[in-house]
Order: structure tokens, then sequence, then C-alpha cells
């Protein structure tokens, strides 16, 4: 086994929330924006993609170096070891991005990159003509901040928000990331009852029962470097197996979904079957202002419509305020609602316990978090 220098990456303002998940696979962390750092084997590539449920991507930083001509790019990159993890007809893809730094040309930085690896490939596999590049694939990103170069290889391949289950989905679907990010930063237990009242295409609660029966979210999906020949098969067959004995599918669970829109209650059945989960959620169509409740202590997770759009303002301001009225009768449930709208607390009707500022895409939103009462301690 080698030990690779790796990164998880993360959206804005989920950093912490990835470089726990990462410390619960059993990894050091070191946290920057956007980057969650650490060392691992190649079995922590694979337990890293199958497991990670907040992360973007994970890759393989294979250098770091001070770059201010394309001469010394060129000669760095060839230093690098690229003949230990690619074999020789292996296609390789640069992409490349540059903030602030003298090499600012990101067509040209790829270009070099790419014959370096070339050039450094053909010395160490004795080729004197091209590389045909017909093997397995490797997504190569030179990355250049304040004249730092980093150079990665991803090992995930789609990003890790694509599980596989979604069939269907709506006009501005939240990413499954971010939803079990969501999730994760509230206080449900899978033994509470868990309600999504604006569940669009089912994710937020879809991540929930994931979460709720310990279910690997990259157990239904491929990866690229399960292609690569320095990760055995055998290897992603044993972790997955691993996770497939971690899943609890006897935990019983109390999750509800429900929406305005009846077509999207019907989207988020079939994408709820195609998890597997079909059969744990309880869907409906409904308005928030009619929710109700049978037990205490739940927990509320919702993404509700911003008011961004034209003539959409009036509606959901009218929403936020019938969603505070119906949420207040219940005080022993905890509400967590995700939102860009700048007069959230007061059409709600009261100031959260405490808010958290996230990226749902490219929208600076808060996560307004508003904390029930705790349920009584049970005699010892």
């Amino acid at each position: 086994m080698t030990t690779y220098k790796l990164i998880a990456t993360a959206a804005m303002g989920l950093e912490a929330v990835v470089a726990k998940e990462v410390q619960n696979l059993g990894y050091k962390t070191t946290v920057e924006n956007g980057k969650i750092m650490y060392e691992g084997d190649e079995e922590a590539i694979v337990r890293s993609n199958l497991w990670l449920r907040t992360a973007d991507r994970v890759k393989i930083v294979m250098g770091e170096f001070k770059v201010y001509s394309f001469d010394q790019l060129f000669e760095q990159t060839k230093a690098l070891p690229w003949d230990q993890l690619l074999p020789v007809d292996a296609a390789f893809p640069v992409s490349g991005k540059s903030i602030k730094s003298q090499l600012y040309s990101v067509p040209d930085c790829q270009a070099i990159v790419k014959k370096a690896i070339v050039e450094k490939l053909k010395s160490s596999y004795k080729r004197m003509s091209f590389l045909d590049e017909s093997g397995p694939s490797y997504k190569i990103e030179i990355a250049i901040r304040n004249d730092v170069a980093t150079l990665t290889i991803d090992t995930s391949g789609a990003g890790l928000h694509k599980r596989g289950y979604r069939v269907g989905q709506g006009e501005a679907p939240l990413k499954e990331t971010m939803a079990a990010a969501l999730v994760q930063l509230t206080n449900w237990r899978p033994d509470r009852p868990f309600h999504d009242p604006f569940c669009g295409s089912g994710t937020i609660a879809i991540e929930a029962a994931l979460i709720g029966q310990n279910i690997a979210p990259g157990f239904n999906r491929d990866f690229i470097s399960e292609e690569w020949p320095i990760i055995p098969k055998d290897l992603w067959d044993k972790v997955r197996l691993e996770a497939e004995s971690q899943a609890n599918y006897d935990q019983p669970l109390e999750i509800y979904a429900t929406d305005i829109d009846h077509s999207m209650v019907e989207i988020a059945k079939e994408n709820a079957i195609e998890a597997g989960l079909g059969d744990l959620i309880q869907f409906k169509q409904m308005q928030v202002k009619d929710f109700t409740a049978s037990r205490d202590y739940g927990v509320i997770v919702g993404n509700p419509p911003y008011g961004e759009r034209i003539g959409e303002e009036e509606a959901v301001e009218t929403m936020y305020r019938e969603m505070g009225e119906a949420f207040e009768k219940y005080p022993t449930w905890s509400k967590y609602i995700i939102t860009s709208h700048p007069s959230f607390e007061n059409l709600y009707g009261k100031p959260a316990t405490k808010k958290r500022k996230l990226f749902n895409g490219f929208i600076r939103t808060d996560y307004y978090q508003y904390w029930g009462t705790r349920p009584p301690r049970k005699e010892s």
C-alpha cells in the first residue's frame, strides 16, 4: 500500500461537516477553504468515495510548488512520479484554473502539463512514439493560485453528489451532498420523526433515510478509480461488503416528505423507489400551513422557495408567515430552514436559535435553526 496526500473538496461553508466525516473514517485532517486534506492509502481512496456524504470529490495531490514561468511548470511537473499511478496506456485529460498568478493563460498551462506528463511517461516506459491513451482514465487538474501550482488527479469521476437514484428533478434541485449536510447539521436521530415540508424531488428525505439506516451514499454507483490498476478490484469488493454489513436495514424510520406540487411528490416517490427507500418515506401533497404531527420531538428540515423570481416574492412571504404560525404549535420540534430571503426571521415570526451561512450552489443562504425543547431524561 502507498500513502497518498488526499483532498476532499467541499462547498463553501461545509468544510467542518466534511472534515468530521473524514475524521470519522479514521483520518487526521487539515482544513482550508473548500478543501479537507488528509493522508491515506488505496483503501482510504475507496472508503472516502463510498462513505463521504457531503464532499464533492476526492483527489490525489501529485505535487505542489511555486511557479513563475512555463519552463518551471514543465520541469517541475515532469519531475513528479506520474509513472507510479498512470499505466502506459492511461488516458489523461488535463483541466485547469489560474487565480492571481503570473501564469494566467489556462490553455497554455494545460498544454504544458500535458506535454510534461507525456514526456515523463515516454521516458519511464521507454516509448519513442506517441502514447495511444486507450486505457483507464485519469482526470488531471492544474490549479494555480497566488503562483502556487497544485496538480491533482480526481478519483471520483462524476461528482459525489451523483448517488445514482435521481430519475427526475425540478427546476432548481438541491445537491444530494448539500441535502445530507442539512440533515447532519440538525439534532435528528433515527428514533425521531423527520419531516421535509418542501420536498421537491425528495432529496432531503432520501438523504435522511440513507443516514438513518447508515447506508453508504456511494454504494450504488461507480467511480473513475475503479478502473485503475493501482487499486485492486478485490479491495473495492471488500469495502463494499463492509459497507453492506454496516447498513442497518432493520432500523425503523418515520420520515415524511410533502410538497404543494403534486407532480413533484410523484417525482420524489420515483427517486425514493430508485434509491431502494420507497417503503421508508411517506409522501403526500400538502401545503406547509397544513403541517400537523402526532408525535413530539421531531425534526423539520426545509428548503422552501426563496422568492427570487419576478412576481414570486409576495406569495413566498405569505408562505413564510403561515409556516411560522403552523410550526409554532409544535414547540418540542426542531425546525431548520435554508433560504436566501433577508427578512426570513421577521416573516417567520421569531429569531432563530442559531444560523449558519451556507452556499446553495452560487446562492448565499442562511440555515435558520430553531431548537425545540429537549425531551425529558429517562430515569436510569
